[in-house]
C-alpha cells in the first residue's frame, strides 16, 4: 500500500512518487521525457545554469516536460559560492515562479562534494527570502541537524559522489540522519542502480534523487521503470520491518516432532 497512501510531504506538497529525477546528460529532451514517465516521478530537478528554459531559437524542456504536470525544482547545480546559488535561484523564481528549489554550492570540482559553510549561509538567505530549500549536503549527521534548524524543507545527504554511481558509501551516518530528522531525508548523488535506490528507502529514506543512473544507462527508459519499482520496494520493505540478522541458522520448520 505504501505507493498509493503512504505519501512523500514536502513542504505541504503531497506526492506519491517517492523518486525524483533530473535533466541532465539525456540524449534529447524526448528521451528524457519518456523516462520520467517510466519512472513515474512527480518532481525533476532543473540545472537552470545548463538547462534550456527560456530561448525559443533552441528545443525547450518545457515543451517536452509540462511544469504544469510536474514539479520542477530548480537546482543550483555548478554554483561554487553562496552567492552563485542565490542568485541562480532568484532568476529561476523570476523566470517560472519557483519557491520549491534544490541548493546546492560545490566545493572542490574533482569529487563534488558540498561546501558546507557555504550551504548554510546560502540556505539562510534563501529561507529569509522565502524559499522553500532543500538542501544537497555532507552525510554528517551534524550539519544535516543544523540545515533542518536553519529551517530547510528538505534534508539531501551525498551516497556517494556525484556521477559516481558507487551507491550508499556509509549507510551507519544515512540511518542517523533519517532518525534524527523531522523534514524528508532524501539520498541524493551516487546511486547506480536499483538496488542501491532499494538500500536507501531501506534505511528509512524518504525518497531518492538520481539523474546519471538513468541517463547514462545503456537503456534509459528501462532503467527509469527499475528505479520506480526499487525505491517502491525499499519503502515497502522499510515499512514491514525487516527480521532481525542472526549468527546462525533457524530452520523455517521447527526441528522437534520429526518422524
Amino acid at each position: 500500500m505504501a505507493e498509493i497512501s503512504d505519501k512523500l510531504i514536502i513542504a505541504g506538497r503531497r506526492f506519491s512518487s517517492r523518486l525524483i529525477i533530473g535533466t541532465g546528460k539525456y540524449e534529447t529532451y524526448a528521451q528524457n521525457a519518456d523516462a520520467l514517465t517510466a519512472s513515474g516521478a512527480e518532481i525533476v530537478t532543473v540545472a537552470v545554469r545548463r538547462v534550456n528554459l527560456t530561448n525559443p531559437d533552441e528545443p525547450l524542456l518545457v515543451d517536452f516536460i509540462d511544469p504544469k504536470k510536474v514539479v520542477y525544482l530548480p537546482n543550483t547545480a555548478g554554483c561554487f559560492t553562496g552567492e552563485d546559488a542565490i542568485r541562480t535561484l532568484r532568476l529561476a523564481r523570476e523566470a517560472g515562479g519557483w519557491d520549491l528549489v534544490k541548493l546546492e554550492v560545490l566545493s572542490d570540482p574533482k569529487h563534488l562534494y558540498p561546501d558546507m559553510e557555504e550551504t548554510m549561509r546560502a540556505a539562510k538567505l534563501l529561507i529569509e527570502d522565502r524559499f522553500e530549500v532543500m538542501v544537497y549536503c555532507s552525510d554528517a549527521p551534524v550539519f544535516a541537524r543544523k540545515l533542518e534548524d536553519l529551517g530547510c524543507a528538505a534534508i539531501m545527504p551525498l551516497g556517494a559522489p556525484i556521477g559516481s554511481g558507487l551507491g550508499i558509501q556509509n549507510r551507519v551516518n544515512i540511518r542517523l540522519i533519517v532518525e534524527q530528522s523531522s523534514v524528508p531525508v532524501i539520498v541524493d548523488a551516487g546511486v547506480g542502480t536499483a538496488s542501491d535506490a532499494t538500500i536507501a528507502m531501506e534505511l528509512g529514506c524518504d525518497g531518492v534523487l538520481m539523474n546519471t543512473a538513468i541517463a547514462e544507462a545503456k537503456n534509459p527508459i528501462q532503467m527509469a521503470k527499475a528505479m520506480k519499482h526499487a525505491v517502491i520496494a525499499g519503502r515497502e520493505a522499510y515499512l514491514a520491518g525487516r527480521m532481525p540478522r542472526k549468527k546462525y541458522a533457524d530452520p523455517s520448520s521447527p526441528l522437534a516432532g520429526l518422524i
